[in-house]
């Protein structure tokens, strides 16, 4: 490392115990260290990124002759900050794949990333040069999938292939805001790549009008180019997750699924061996709920099932922009996210938030032991299974 610098966003403080505490105060990022003779606090302060490793060891050694240090103690030091994340290279040079331009246009997203990211890298640019690498496969662009897409090209991810059969209604514009009054009739597809363009030249962006009516149509569509992202923001027919999920365990791909079901707005996100598919989730989720049904009782009592779905802008952007946030996650690692698990908002209660993780149960009949039998699922298994799913 050339400079080592404490990040700007983890900037330590002292506690009024004396205590080091690095990371930000955000849950999950920060640390809090014992530094009863001072020594550490002297090292993070002189990791201001201008001083090269020999001269920021000398001056900690200078402030503290007697507390038994060493040159290596102290390199230590520095290496265990930097590998808990705390720490970048204020040295490094510009990424040569980014223009200056681009540097501009992304460089907010660069700092966000950078306070999240708890990876050692050469460069803090790393992860948004792994979003510009980036290919996602985007299957509907209606309220979520508008929002997710705007997200997602504003951001800077490289190429994006969005997936729409329909046409712009009246009824759409109380929450797919990529939509206006005089879009009513045109294919949604059209409209949208055309808001996107103008968004982001810099993002390669392609589509076509077409229905997924089996998994064979996602396989095909993951087939046509790579991609290292599927992103589904389709609500219909309700057996489409199910299907996303064979598609990608069979191809080993990355994807997330997200929706809005009355105030409730959720994503999950799945990686291919490892972790909970999304099967996995569901069925681990259903076994968690109470509904206190009487027995024989149709869950369609407790959760019914409507022709349309209760939405505003709201929702629908909230779900859009979690699918956004899924999406840059699963390209970059920034930040680190459990696959095999969903997480939103109530937005009826703010603070109770939306968290269901599981485990890979072996008895999976996507992706356990048993799965690729033959085994056909239940009549009517799908149905039930929509009736508990969020919309689009």
């Amino acid at each position: 490392m050339r400079r080592p610098r404490v990040k700007p966003e983890h900037r330590a403080y002292r506690t009024v115990d004396g205590n080091v505490r690095i990371g930000s105060v955000v849950h999950g990022i920060g640390s809090e260290i014992a530094d009863p003779e001072g020594w550490v606090w002297t090292l993070v302060e002189a990791m201001d990124g201008s001083r090269d490793p020999a001269r920021l060891v000398a001056e900690v050694l200078r402030g503290h002759p007697g507390a038994g240090l060493t040159a290596a103690d102290l390199a230590a030091a520095v290496d265990d900050l930097t590998e808990a994340g705390f720490v970048e290279d204020a040295g490094a040079p510009e990424p040569a794949a980014l223009s200056a331009p681009e540097r501009e246009r992304y460089g907010r997203g660069m700092t966000l990333q950078r306070w999240m990211d708890l990876t050692p890298r050469s460069s803090p640019w790393e992860p948004q040069l792994a979003l510009r690498a980036g290919r996602v496969l985007l299957v509907g662009v209606g309220g979520t999938g508008g929002a997710a897409a705007r997200d997602l090209v504003a951001s800077g991810v490289g190429h994006l292939h969005c997936v729409e059969p329909d046409t712009v209604e009246l009824s759409n514009l109380n929450r797919q805001t990529l939509y206006g009054e005089a879009d009513i009739g045109a294919p949604k597809l059209d409209t949208a790549l055309r808001a996107l363009r103008a968004l982001n030249r810099h993002v390669e962006l392609s589509g076509e009008r077409r229905e997924v009516r089996g998994p064979g149509d996602l396989a095909d569509l993951l087939a046509a180019a790579p991609y290292d992202a599927l992103l589904l923001a389709a609500d219909r027919p309700p057996v489409v997750r199910r299907w996303a999920n064979e598609v990608c365990l069979a191809t080993g791909t990355p994807w997330a699924e997200a929706g809005y079901r009355g105030p409730l707005v959720s994503v999950g996100v799945f990686r291919p061996g490892t972790g909970a598919c999304w099967v996995c989730l569901r069925d681990a989720e259903a076994e968690r709920r109470e509904l206190r049904l009487p027995p024989g009782a149709d869950e369609e009592i407790a959760s019914p099932r409507m022709a349309w779905n209760p939405v505003n802008a709201v929702t629908a952007q909230l779900s859009g922009s979690l699918l956004a946030h899924a999406g840059l996650a699963l390209l970059s690692g920034v930040p680190h996210l459990d696959p095999g698990s969903r997480f939103g908002f109530n937005l009826m209660r703010p603070g109770d938030n939306l968290l269901d993780r599981a485990s890979r149960r072996p008895d999976c009949p996507a992706c356990g032991k048993t799965a690729g039998d033959g085994a056909e699922e239940p009549e009517g298994e799908a149905g039930a299974a929509a009736l508990r799913e969020p919309g689009r």
